[in-house]
């Protein structure tokens, strides 16, 4: 029991199961999973499932709205553990999803049901260029030896300017259902965003915990000097560990548009990058670098959407909403916080003790 608690992972996994079981007490109706089946209504469970069914659940709500969340998460979990920051992942997002929806309309003024660009070109060409703008991160960072928050500054700013140009300072809109059926596609049940995430998540995962890459990282974090020292290339992790924050806020940003079609320069992955931190944090991952948890991360930015669903599902006035949200984070941020673990730690070991002289 004592390895499960002081696993990092728990705490979040507690805290998540905390929104739930309140939103349960306060809707008995929370978990209830509904079928729908358009080409065959009287069809079975599974034939439905297998015939382009969809699952209707608040739980699968709350998942595949955190996607494109999560998935940056993914990429700030390996650029945080190196001691690093990208703030700049909301401008690759919007440089990605308005290249995106530029490359379906062309030059054409008005939206219509076909694409100016082959289909694995609208996917190929915008993530080519957010790993460019996650290696011109990394390359200010580990070649030049700016500050991470300085060299991410950069882009975050000129990321909306690019995006900007992009569009021509307009919002574009699209009909090529093709493309959408990356954001709001279903296959077996469950949304294609969430297949897209488990996908990333067990490369990660086999990247970082399956070679040497992820002990690499961790030495950067942890110190970087005596990773340089003992034969690590600290720049070229730097670079590799950047370019992937860029792929994932690329896929985030292709996600986004996919799923509405339509691209906004300004609103497009706007202040994501500071929920992406929010849930790297929530999982368990220092901000001092070191140590990483993935698994931790995909939780955090579960428990981010979940918080912020279950504040719109009691009608939350808008104006309240961002205080509730902040508050209960400050909450959550303290609870794990070291002090109030080692807090924790010595009630209750000293009420242990105190059974033990009783018996």
């Amino acid at each position: 029991m004592k390895k499960i608690v002081s696993n990092k992972i728990f705490t979040p996994l507690l805290i998540l199961a905390l929104i739930l079981l309140f939103n349960l007490i306060l809707q008995p109706t929370f978990f209830k999973v509904d079928i729908l089946c358009d080409q065959h209504p009287g069809a079975g469970v599974f034939s439905c499932i297998f015939h382009g069914g969809r699952l209707f659940s608040q739980l699968v709500d709350i998942v595949n709205r955190s996607i494109p969340y999560m998935l940056l998460a993914f990429g700030m979990t390996l650029v945080i553990a190196t001691g690093g920051v990208d703030i700049s992942v909301g401008g690759t997002m919007a440089i990605a999803g308005c290249l995106a929806l530029r490359l379906i309309r062309g030059n054409r003024v008005t939206p219509d049901a076909e694409t100016a660009t082959p289909l694995f070109l609208l996917f190929l060409i915008p993530l080519v260029v957010a790993v460019v703008c996650g290696l011109w991160n990394g390359l200010l960072i580990s070649k030049l030896k700016m500050q991470p928050v300085i060299a991410t500054l950069v882009l975050m700013v000129a990321g909306r300017g690019i995006s900007n140009v992009i569009v021509e300072s307009k919002s574009l809109t699209s009909n090529y259902a093709p493309y959408g059926v990356f954001g709001k596609g279903y296959l077996l049940g469950f949304p294609i965003a969430i297949y897209v995430a488990a996908v990333i998540f067990l490369l990660f995962w086999f990247f970082t915990r399956r070679t040497a890459i992820g002990l690499y990282i961790e030495s950067i974090g942890i110190n970087s000097s005596a990773a340089t020292y003992s034969g690590i290339r600290s720049d070229l992790i730097i670079m590799v560990v950047y370019a992937l924050s860029g792929l994932c806020a690329g896929l985030s940003g292709l996600l986004y548009t996919s799923n509405l079609l339509y691209a906004n320069s300004n609103q497009i992955g706007l202040n994501s990058e500071l929920d992406a931190i929010l849930a790297v944090v929530i999982g368990g991952t220092s901000m001092t670098g070191g140590k990483f948890y993935l698994g931790g991360s995909c939780v955090g930015a579960i428990i981010l959407m979940a918080l912020t669903k279950t504040i719109y599902s009691f009608n939350v006035a808008p104006e309240y909403t961002l205080v509730i949200k902040a508050a209960v984070v400050v909450v959550i941020v303290l609870i794990q916080s070291p002090v109030t673990k080692n807090f924790l730690s010595s009630i209750f070991q000293s009420s242990r003790r105190g059974v033990a002289v009783h018996e």
